[in-house]
């Protein structure tokens, strides 16, 4: 199935600068049409509210304001622009407990790193495919802890007039391709080959992000 990626926009809030560009040229090589990043929960939050992207992708372990907090945050507060997008949790915690915590602060899907890109773009297409239903109870608001199949797709992110920042051809196909070199220079860099996950603790100085 087809999705307009082009017309998607995707927050993306991570602390590690080495990841959060790795991040965003990965969604861009998918044909994300616009990548918003921040570098914690605070600015990440800022920019949610001023963009109201599609999309938002957050690390959990962040300062001052971490990805359970941004989550809650989107969820809840008053001045959120849109408490049901989908909220996809990047985290080096795979234990069932952690599981659960994201679940229960209205996380949509958990991402686990180090992911390869195909791992972060079945996520993409999980909450493109399968949105889930909301639940408001008195302690909990976000998307419903059990999957369920809806049927064929028919939500957004599928239609040409689902989104209002479309590119043209010609710059997304420039802008996916300095995705691509960016990821090969990165990949060269750090000693990896194509497939291999992205660890979390890779080292800015050993990466020219220039």
């Amino acid at each position: 199935m087809a999705y307009q990626m082009h017309k998607i926009s995707v927050l993306v809030v991570e602390d590690n600068l080495p990841m959060l560009e790795i991040t965003k040229s990965l969604l861009l090589t998918f044909g994300v049409g616009h990548v918003i990043t921040a570098q914690n929960g605070e600015i990440g939050y800022k920019r949610f509210c001023e963009t109201n992207p599609d999309i938002v992708i957050a690390d959990w372990m962040m300062r001052p304001v971490d990805g359970i907090s941004l989550t809650e945050k989107i969820r809840t507060d008053n001045k959120s622009p849109n408490p049901y997008v989908p909220v996809i949790l990047m985290t080096g915690f795979s234990e069932k407990r952690r599981v659960f915590q994201a679940r229960d602060a209205g996380v949509t899907e958990f991402l686990v790193k180090p992911f390869t890109a195909r791992d972060l773009y079945k996520r993409l297409v999980q909450v493109i495919e399968r949105p889930r239903q909301f639940v408001k109870a008195e302690a909990f608001f976000g998307p419903d802890r059990r999957r369920r199949s809806s049927g064929p797709y028919e939500g957004p992110m599928r239609r040409d007039a689902d989104f209002s920042n479309p590119l043209s051809r010609e710059a997304l196909m420039v802008q996916q391709d300095e995705a691509q070199k960016n990821l090969a220079r990165i990949r060269e860099q750090s000693g990896l080959k194509k497939g291999d996950k992205f660890e979390i603790n890779m080292n800015p100085d050993d990466i020219d992000m220039v």
